[in-house]
């Protein structure tokens, strides 16, 4: 057994404790931003456009950034990518400092980010299968998505509290502190690299090592196919929660405050299902967990789409049950990514993943603004919500994945 192994949670705590720190910040400063654009402009395009912004780098050198940490030192890459995260912030304060920035800028800095978390997003995703045993995974994933879960509680709750006590370029500066505190976690472990073979050590080639993770990932035509359904989720979901700011302030007439508790609830729905999925997702078939999952997020965004102005509290109960759905799919698909995909070709499989992800979302999110405005946001939510559910219905009776869902059975 690999001796770093032995010791495995350790490291893994360590790690995962500096990453809550940079998590949180990261999520007060998303919000903050979020809110600001939502409060300066009311404008859906806008905040599609800043979805966009957030999104399509990512995508575009998802696949360069994957190739880059199956070959480079993982643990220096999540450092570097958390440090430079930080410096937008920084370079955002100070532009606050001088007066309010055009869009232009905000779009411009959240592009900034987004490539940065081109880089760390693989980098951790790929790491965690070498420091953890695979019996564990389920449990780690568990772990994951409920930090995950905290920040979106901690996040919005912390940023709507510093928005109100504190200008925004102060706000922005809880970012750094994150990303300096994760960077010391970091140096405090060893994180292994996979083995690598001598000639891809020898010739380095970008494009033929995006095309192998490629092809590893289509080894699995049932892998293929939920891939494809989780994209499609991404495709449909992303641009409505882009909109949840604007549904509690146009159509419930919230303000900051009401935002804030309806992404607490999802936050504490997030928990819940994190828990769940660490406590018992590991026995249940994982197929069945990803259908059902996605299925209550699309029923959830029907609902909340049909409730009438004075139906806040019932969306801020909806919005727990939604956050319940997102680990009990992404945890399960995430699991076995790792489990069906050569630990050397993983950064790249998880970068070409992330990137036909976010290329969807961009398009998606071009649709839904001006659909939304012309629609309603709430009519939207139920078109949305009603297509999610058609995917978890296809995905289910997909031949591919109904096999592997009795294989699944098996276990």
């Amino acid at each position: 057994m690999n001796p770093l192994r032995l010791d495995w949670k350790r490291t893994f705590f360590t790690i995962f404790a500096g990453q809550a720190f940079s998590l949180i910040g990261s999520s007060v400063v998303q919000f903050s931003i979020v809110w600001w654009l939502t409060q300066t402009t009311g404008s859906a395009v806008v905040l599609t456009m800043a979805s966009m912004a957030g999104f399509l780098p990512q995508a575009l050198i998802g696949p360069f950034a994957g190739a880059m940490v199956d070959r480079l030192n993982r643990k220096q890459i999540m450092i570097l990518s958390d440090l430079f995260v930080a410096a937008t912030s920084l370079g955002l304060a100070i532009i606050f400092l001088m007066g309010e920035p055009p869009l232009w800028v905000i779009y411009l800095v959240l592009g900034l980010r987004s490539i940065g978390t081109a880089f760390h997003m693989p980098s951790m995703q790929a790491s965690i299968p070498l420091i953890a045993p695979e019996d564990q995974l389920m449990r780690v994933q568990g772990w994951t998505q409920l930090l995950s879960s905290a920040t979106i509680v901690i996040g919005p709750m912390l940023g709507a509290f510093m928005l109100a006590m504190f200008s925004m370029e102060h706000v922005l500066l809880i970012d750094i502190v994150g990303a300096v505190l994760a960077s010391i976690s970091l140096l405090l472990v060893r994180i292994p690299q996979p083995e690598r073979k001598a000639d891809e050590v020898a010739k380095p080639n970008m494009w033929r090592e995006m095309k192998y993770g490629l092809q590893e990932l289509g080894k699995s035509k049932a892998l293929v196919m939920i891939t494809v359904a989780i994209g499609l989720t991404t495709f449909v979901y992303v641009p409505v929660g882009a909109l949840f700011n604007l549904m509690v302030l146009s159509h419930f007439g919230g303000g900051a405050w009401h935002a804030g508790v309806v992404e607490f609830s999802f936050g504490i729905g997030m928990m819940l299902g994190s828990i769940l999925l660490g406590s018992w997702g590991a026995k249940q078939n994982r197929v069945h967990l990803m259908a059902g999952g996605i299925g209550v997020l699309g029923l959830g965004l029907v609902f909340s789409g049909l409730l009438p102005t004075f139906g806040y509290i019932a969306f801020v109960g909806i919005a727990c049950l939604m956050g319940v759905s997102g680990p009990i799919f992404g945890g399960p698909f995430g699991v076995m990514i790792q489990t069906m995909i050569d630990p050397a070709a993983l950064g790249r499989v998880m970068a070409l993943i992330n990137s036909m992800m976010l290329i969807a979302t961009p398009v998606g999110l071009f649709v839904a603004g001006p659909l939304a405005e012309v629609l309603g946001v709430a009519m939207w939510f139920v078109i949305s919500g009603s297509l999610i559910v058609l995917v978890a219905i296809w995905m289910y009776f997909v031949p591919s994945v109904r096999e592997l869902r009795r294989t699944e059975g098996l276990k």
